[in-house]
């Protein structure tokens, strides 16, 4: 079964409060957006002789890490162009098996990942991976899991997995685990029967620029708004320029001064909103559409 992962934007992103777990309390409306993706396949099976030739048939070896389990169940193939710079099995789609496996016994599986998405753009690729791997297990091996059980399990992994099970426009809460349905009629943000939407996002994702999520929190001063971003998001979108705002823009401009200038320069190519995702680099603008 192959599958395309899509990332998600952050549209605005309150940093509430340290929390005693040594997370914070966030608001943010999660937006799935399905121009940037990976490519995942998963086969189930011990026939660790079988490849995925067509999926890394353009790849050379130096882009390609490979490695198995110590139980032999689980057999994950990585590519990126570039090289890839982390352990197969550390990879959030491993723990997704590992996590599913330790409570279903699973049959063996092979994970074959491209990964296409950024890595450190706050585009939440690794986590929109790790959620398509537990929704593909849940349905190859009929688990019965519902989606609430699912994002259940997804939230340990990581605080915007659980997002990725439902894939759809939600508003973020503690973590960002704690999600409700917000829907986004009038933005096209590449879902189905969007002809008829006023705005269109697109993203940017700058080259060269990679950004922790621990240097973004890096200098962030928690505070709690006076207007509560799920009632600022209601207002009309021409609004949001003053009003919707991404906290960690604060720290992470300073560091990186160039993202300060993309987003201007997205301003000044007629956007109507634009601002960092999550903790960056990448950015995205909102568009009225043209007719």
């Amino acid at each position: 079964m192959i599958l395309h992962p899509n990332v998600k934007v952050n549209l605005g992103l309150d940093v509430l409060r340290k929390r005693p777990d040594g997370y914070h309390d966030l608001n943010t409306l999660f937006v799935p957006y399905f121009g940037i993706s990976d490519t995942l396949e998963i086969i189930s099976g011990d026939d660790f002789s079988r490849t995925s030739a067509e999926l890394f048939s353009r790849y050379d070896s130096s882009s390609i890490r490979q490695s198995v389990s110590e139980d032999g169940k689980l057999m994950i193939t990585i590519a990126k162009e570039g090289g890839v710079d982390w352990s197969p099995l550390t990879d959030l789609c491993a723990k997704a098996y590992f996590l599913l496996d330790a409570e279903f016994s699973l049959p063996a599986v092979k994970i074959f990942l491209e990964k296409t998405s950024p890595v450190g753009a706050g585009l939440g690729g690794g986590s929109s991976d790790a959620a398509f791997t537990l929704r593909t297990l849940n349905e190859v091996f009929s688990l019965g899991l519902s989606e609430d059980s699912l994002a259940e399990r997804a939230s340990k992994l990581g605080s915007d997995c659980p997002f990725f099970i439902f894939n759809r426009p939600m508003f973020g809460r503690g973590r960002g685990e704690q999600l409700e349905d917000f829907p986004l009629d009038d933005i096209d943000y590449g879902q189905p029967n969007s002809a008829s939407c006023k705005y269109i996002l697109k993203v940017v994702c700058p080259d060269g620029i990679s950004v922790s999520t621990a240097e973004a929190y890096r200098g962030i001063v928690p505070s709690v708004p006076s207007i509560s971003l799920d009632i600022v998001l209601k207002e009309e979108i021409l609004s949001w320029k003053d009003n919707v705002k991404n906290d960690f823009e604060k720290t992470v401009f300073v560091q990186h001064p160039q993202l300060s200038a993309i987003k201007d320069s997205l301003y000044d190519s007629g956007a109507v909103y634009a601002s960092m995702s999550g903790s960056g680099s990448a950015l995205f603008a909102i568009y009225e559409k043209q007719n």
